[in-house]
């Protein structure tokens, strides 16, 4: 009743008639609205739920700030979707190719709370935020799980000195007599349901935590923590203030991810559209990164004759296997397929290995272009997010 009277403070002339007395709230149902929003609360025994949004517009929650923002913005863009902001204070913007679609810019913890709210339908976070804000709601949904960018883990982290000097793995940090029920394990984090509940899963009992946000690397020096649970990159910061991970001290790895709202992905209107529209951009893309198109001319009495010359090579096979067509020369007033072109697709790290390959069985005129997009017949997460959705 506390939240519902709250709600009523704020929005007074929603609520109450003219008198100066609000109306009596029926004990069992009642159902409330507020001007600001389209959102419908209705109370039952007492407990505000949220009913289904009846606005019409897709909207798509993005970080507002940060290196992760500005990476965001970029994987789009390279997406053929750039999000169009007219006002870089204002905090809605729009996709232009991508109609009915609203982007909100928000902080990444505010993104997954408004997914589970169903003021989002979907959403851009790194997985760390998702899993910690999310705390296993079924109602949230990984609609693609590595979009290659945001990398960092959450680990535990321990001083390099003192009776941790010799603790180098999470079994000998637990097997320390120096932790019992009246001085237990002290762990800093900013990661209160993720941090919890990996101790408890390893079996971790006399641990405490207190909660904090930046600078943790200084807790265990100040004496206010044994150890820290935080995000670590390079490690660098870790190193700097004399701290280190340990072996199976890995919370969480974590990059960004696009996440949904499952009752909107099901019940809102042109949602699950959008998103199979968003995925299989995000997929094409992505898929594409480090890939290059490998194009050679090779002489040769047959097509099927270069064909097995070409795939007698392991590294010159492509995504299905060649592409072989004549080339065309006139000789002698006669025209015929003196060469064969060849084209593959080839990962970066297998270029150079595969342009030698070539030349080994008579290739020549090797070009070389990257690749922007390779679209599958179906993309592979569109049917897994399907079945999850039992759909």
């Amino acid at each position: 009743m506390a939240y519902l009277q709250a709600l009523l403070q704020q929005c007074p002339s929603t609520f109450f008639s003219r008198s100066s007395s609000p109306p009596r709230i029926p004990p069992k149902l009642s159902a409330i609205s507020c001007c600001s929003s389209a959102t419908t609360f209705t109370l039952v025994d007492g407990t505000v739920e949220r009913s289904a949004s009846d606005r019409n517009a897709v909207r798509l929650g993005l970080p507002s700030k940060g290196r992760l923002g500005t990476e965001t913005l970029e994987l789009l863009k390279n997406c053929q979707l750039s999000v169009r902001q007219l006002n870089p204070r204002q905090y809605v913007a729009d996709i232009p190719q991508i109609s009915n679609l609203e982007v909100w810019f928000q902080r990444p913890k505010d993104i997954v709370r408004k997914l589970r709210s169903g003021d989002l339908d979907l959403g851009i976070v790194g997985l760390d935020t998702f899993s910690e804000y999310g705390q296993g709601d079924e109602d949230l949904i990984i609609v693609h799980d590595a979009l290659e960018y945001g990398d960092c883990h959450l680990s535990i982290a321990i001083p390099r000195y003192g009776i941790f000097e010799n603790i180098n793995s999470l079994s000998e940090l637990a097997q320390m007599p120096q932790w019992t029920i009246e001085k237990p394990l002290r762990i800093a984090t900013g990661f209160t349901y993720l941090g919890p509940k990996f101790m408890r899963e390893r079996g971790l009992k006399h641990v405490t935590f207190s909660t904090a946000d930046g600078a943790l690397e200084a807790a265990p020096a100040m004496g206010i923590a044994d150890a820290i649970i935080d995000l670590v990159s390079s490690g660098t910061t870790l190193r700097e203030n004399n701290l280190k991970e340990i072996e199976g001290g890995v919370v969480l790895e974590s990059q960004a991810v696009l996440v949904a709202s499952k009752k909107s992905l099901i019940r809102q209107n042109g949602v699950l559209d959008t998103t199979h529209e968003i995925l299989e951009r995000l997929e094409a893309h992505l898929r594409a990164l480090g890939q290059f198109t490998v194009t050679a001319n090779m002489r040769g009495s047959s097509m099927q004759e270069v064909a097995e010359r070409v795939l007698s090579q392991p590294s010159l096979s492509g995504l299905q296997g060649p592409t072989i067509s004549p080339v065309f020369c006139k000789r002698d007033g006669k025209v015929t397929p003196d060469y064969y072109a060849i084209v593959i697709c080839v990962p970066k790290k297998a270029l150079y290995k595969s342009v030698q390959q070539l030349r080994a069985i008579g290739g020549s005129g090797v070009l070389i272009s990257p690749l922007t997009y390779i679209f599958d017949e179906e993309t592979p997460r569109w049917r897994n997010l399907l079945i999850q959705l039992g759909l």
